[in-house]
């Protein structure tokens, strides 16, 4: 697979959309300013919300910047300090242990589920949205906020998270040098050269973990790796119809992959990629 490949164009911009309430078609941020944005050249990118404090906005409406590279879609792993719901909205501050932000999901009055979701404070929830500025105060305008149900997913985040900054900072696998400085997306530090280790030790480890699994995770890992998906993953459906394996097959694979730490849900629990080394 290629790095980041999944980055630069994937269809979370195809189905636009701002935080007023559902998937609108035109209701991006720049949207509502001067029109004719290209939703399919948005991105999706992992954060964490000291990356989302610490980015770069030109102007007031200008599009936000992190590690010189625009970002319009955003996901990260957090847990909820407080809850405020409104009539029209609900208002969480999450924490990811880098920074807090506040995250507002409007509510839609044609589906109620949204305004009935249950969530607990101190609960790990994932977010996706968009970064919003308003008198100078940020705050993330969600699509979509749900409950963590495994762990493994906060550090398989934070994993991916880092491997899309050391990207942007430093170049892809292999090459040294970049554009930025290194600085840390957790904590105040630098970084040196290179991150990708050059003897090929992290596609060993990926080995010696498959290694472990049965033909069916090997299988399923094999057909993940070489669809063309990228950052979005394969949805269990596809991957089932294109092995020819059962529902329940691709269940139990991604089970053991999960396990293993070979693979991470994507948009859904159905839908999984592979975690790069």
């Amino acid at each position: 697979m290629s790095a980041y490949a999944g980055y630069s164009t994937t269809s979370y911009g195809a189905q636009g959309g701002d935080d007023s309430g559902g998937f609108l078609a035109g209701g991006s941020q720049q949207g509502s300013q001067g029109g004719g944005k290209a939703y399919q050249d948005e991105s999706l990118r992992p954060v964490t919300i000291k990356q989302i404090l610490e980015a770069e906005e030109a102007y007031a409406g200008a599009d936000f910047k992190i590690d010189n590279a625009t970002v319009t879609q955003i996901t990260f792993v957090g847990q909820i300090r407080n809850i405020n719901p409104q009539p029209t909205n609900i208002t969480f501050k999450i924490d990811d242990g880098t920074g807090q932000i506040e995250v507002k999901k409007w509510i839609d009055v044609d589906k109620q589920d949204d305004s009935n979701a249950e969530f607990e404070l101190d609960s790990h929830v994932r977010v996706w949205g968009r970064l919003k500025s308003f008198s100078n105060k940020r705050h993330v305008g969600a699509h979509v906020i749900r409950p963590v149900a495994d762990f493994n997913e906060v550090n398989y985040h934070l994993l991916e998270a880092t491997y899309v900054h050391l990207f942007f900072s430093k170049g892809p696998l292999g090459q040294q040098g970049g554009g930025a400085n290194g600085d840390s997306m957790f904590v105040d530090g630098g970084g040196g050269g290179g991150y990708g280790n050059e003897n090929g030790a992290g596609a060993g480890q990926a080995s010696n973990k498959l290694s472990g699994c049965g033909p069916l995770a090997r299988k399923m890992f094999t057909f993940i790796s070489g669809a063309p998906g990228g950052n979005e993953g394969i949805h269990l459906n596809v991957i089932s119809s294109s092995t020819g394996m059962s529902v329940r097959d691709v269940l139990s694979a991604s089970d053991e992959l999960l396990g293993q730490g070979l693979i991470y849900p994507t948009v859904d629990d159905e839908t999984w990629a592979i975690l790069e080394y």
